[in-house]
């Protein structure tokens, strides 16, 4: 049986790893932790409720660089928490290509980060709507 690093999200049944397939890389990995710990609201985490962005609170906020700062902020400070091994480099926040018009009520944040001990790059895309 093949093995791999953690349970891929959301869960999926495999007929290679056995119940579900895994994330085998530490890139896949370190996109998968960096994604949901953007996504989960601080308070959703059983046994850690300042764990998370809660990055959808900011969906219905002003889409103004007063907001962008705010959750690069958040994002910056939880990473420092909980991923130590992960860097952030950049954060580029964008209008959805395929539909402009949806810009005040859609919010698309793309991070750049290094995985410190691997010297890794990676990117990770995350696209919010209402």
């Amino acid at each position: 049986m093949a093995s791999g690093l953690s349970p891929k999200l959301p869960l999926t049944v495999s007929d290679v790893f056995g119940p579900y397939n895994l994330n085998t890389t530490f890139d896949e990995l370190a996109k998968q932790n960096l994604k949901m710990l953007v996504l989960t609201n601080p308070g959703e985490r059983i046994m850690n409720p300042r764990f998370g962005v809660g990055i959808r609170k900011f969906l219905f906020e002003f889409n103004g660089a007063e907001t962008y700062n705010r959750i690069s902020s958040a994002i910056q400070q939880q990473t420092s928490i909980y991923l130590p091994y992960i860097r952030i480099d950049n954060i580029d926040y964008g209008v959805p290509e395929n539909n402009p018009e949806l810009f005040p009520h859609d919010l698309r944040v793309s991070i750049t980060f290094t995985i410190i001990p691997l010297q890794q790059r990676a990117t990770v895309e995350i696209q919010l709507d209402n």
